[in-house]
């Protein structure tokens, strides 16, 4: 490849001869870089490289590790020859903690503001969530440009604070800035570096930060971090993004998703699997050593060092207590529903407080296969609104979840949104917790629903969730939920904990003869009561017929 370099060849080189071990992502991206240099007329400047490389001999660097190499020199020197525009504008950088996160930041923003390359007023913007984070960056090119033997040499070029770094020759400026939208519309930004990523609950921020693009030549987006507990969020978006671009045949659209995480879970019993997280890892003894004390820690009490498959290996972890399934098997249930008008169902509702959040699930049943249309309500009068780490005002928009203002979501909206799912499908019991009925029971007998009257409401006991449990978990093994695309639900899915249940619950000494209740991650923040909606229609779905007619013919309808 003439119009490459080699020193991204050799990384590519290295990792399909197998010389380091990479994750799978890695071996198909670098397949999409060769593809992309044997048939796009684009070009590495490979001076340019040389250059921006150059400026980490002013850092406290061993070396510059090859992946370092790779990525900057694909996204800050490799150019369309027609137009001289960035070939990948976007950068998506998913990490180990330890590989030089930081590091890489300060070296790619000096180099952007440095005269190498020469665009005027090419600021660099590092956002994060907190202050540490946006500016430790900034403060690492500090310590860098005062260095005694440097500074007289590099005074020259650049003028500097504690808080920014601005390039004399360009007049670009380098500054952090915390995760606070206000007041940012005026930016005018060349790079835009999201640090941690992962900690991003929304695109509030993200928005507010790159509406400022553009308005300088070869505008770009770096996007760092390691892998963190916040999901449906922006990081789980960039992930299914890259995945549709490394194996779905999407097009890259200028992103560079650089994925670095163990292929499974299984693999952290091999060190030598561990680059595959942290590609700086075999050049870093020290971090070797500590990441192998960690690992020792982590075999022995994993309940004491969840983060280490999470931050180390770049695989969720996510809790101390057992979790219904992996993040994996949630996300397989993003299957489209099919048509189910006429169809008989089942209807799960659960909450904890009418003043906080609702949910009611139908469920329908084909075979083995399970189907879920899944509704929430959520009162904006709850206390529990500021913690939550979700995205609930775009599902508000997206009709997933309504929001009631008012002082409670009274009952009345809940059996109304029943009775009117009764016109298209045929709800044949419904099920609640027994603690949960007294509040409802009226206005469901209102619609037809009572235990007594009608027998068709089941009220769910913690035994009713130990016999069906078991169920759920296999059709999470096997792939047997079809849910939609509803992020809602997966959400309340990873916030929800497996507990033993013997005579006294939670005890592993009393009765551990595997049955298992559901209970929540943390109370305030995290809600499961979307999933438990699905629970509850689970245990009462014996009374769907195993086999159901697909078309159920119209018989309008009779009034007497």
């Amino acid at each position: 490849m003439t119009n490459c370099d080699p020193r991204i060849e050799a990384f590519m080189e290295s990792v399909e001869n197998g010389e380091i071990r990479t994750s799978k992502e890695v071996k198909a991206l670098v397949a999409h870089i060769r593809y992309c240099f044997e048939n796009e007329d684009i070009y590495v400047d490979q001076e340019q490289l040389t250059d921006y490389l150059g400026l980490a001999k002013y850092f406290p660097y061993d070396q510059i590790f090859p992946w370092q190499q790779f990525v900057i020199g694909l996204h800050d020197c490799t150019y369309w020859r027609d137009s001289g525009t960035p070939r990948w504008t976007d950068l998506f950088c998913l990490i180990g903690r330890g590989a030089g996160k930081d590091g890489t930041i300060a070296l790619e923003s000096i180099a952007l503001i440095s005269p190498y390359n020469g665009i005027r007023e090419y600021d660099v913007d590092i956002c994060a969530n907190n202050e540490e984070q946006a500016i430790r960056p900034v403060k690492d090119i500090v310590a860098a440009l005062e260095q005694p033997q440097f500074l007289k040499k590099l005074r020259r070029f650049f003028y500097w604070t504690t808080e920014k770094v601005i390039g004399l020759d360009t007049k670009s400026t380098i500054l952090g800035r915390t995760n606070n939208p206000g007041g940012k519309d005026g930016l005018r930004s060349g790079l835009v570096v999201f640090n941690e990523i992962h900690q991003y609950e929304d695109y509030k921020n993200i928005n507010v930060f790159t509406t400022g693009l553009g308005k300088k030549q070869h505008p770009r987006r770096s996007y760092y971090t390691t892998q963190g507990d916040v999901r449906e969020g922006p990081l789980d978006d960039l992930l299914d993004t890259s995945e549709e671009i490394l194996f779905g045949g999407d097009p890259d659209n200028g992103l560079l998703p650089f994925i670095c995480r163990l292929d499974s879970k299984d693999e952290v019993h091999d060190e030598a699997n561990w680059e595959k997280a942290n590609p700086s890892l075999p050049y870093l003894p020290t971090l070797m050593a500590e990441t192998r004390k960690e690992y020792r820690e982590w075999v022995k009490h994993p309940e004491r060092l969840t983060s280490f498959m999470t931050k180390r290996m770049n695989l969720p972890d996510g809790s101390n207590e057992v979790k219904v399934c992996d993040y994996e098997k949630i996300k397989a249930t993003n299957k489209p529903v099919p048509e189910l008008q006429g169809r008989i169902c089942t209807c799960g509702i659960d909450y904890s407080m009418l003043t906080d959040m609702v949910s009611v699930n139908l469920h329908f049943r084909e075979g083995d296969f399970r189907y879920d249309l899944n509704h929430s309500w959520m009162c904006l009068k709850s206390k529990d609104i500021p913690r939550l780490k979700c995205p609930w005002k775009e599902w508000a928009k997206r009709g997933l979840i309504d929001l009631v203002d008012d002082v409670e979501i009274h009952p009345s909206i809940i059996t109304d949104y029943i009775a009117m799912q009764m016109e298209f499908y045929c709800i044949k019991m419904i099920a609640i917790d027994d603690f949960r009925y007294a509040l409802l029971a009226q206005y469901l007998r209102a619609i037809g629903f009572d235990a007594k009257i009608y027998k068709n409401l089941k009220m769910v006991r913690p035994s009713d969730i130990m016999k069906v449990a078991p169920v759920i978990d296999s059709c999470f093994a096997n792939d047997y939920f079809f849910w939609g695309d509803n992020p809602t639900l997966r959400w309340a899915v990873n916030n929800t904990k497996m507990i033993r249940y013997g005579r006294k619950v939670g005890k592993e000494d009393d009765a551990d003869i595997g049955n298992f209740v559901y209970g929540k991650m943390e109370a305030k923040s995290r809600k499961t009561d979307p999933f438990m909606a699905v629970v509850a229609s689970m245990v009462i779905e014996d009374a769907i017929p195993y086999a159901q007619a697909t078309n159920t013919p119209d018989l309008g309808v009779y009034t007497y």
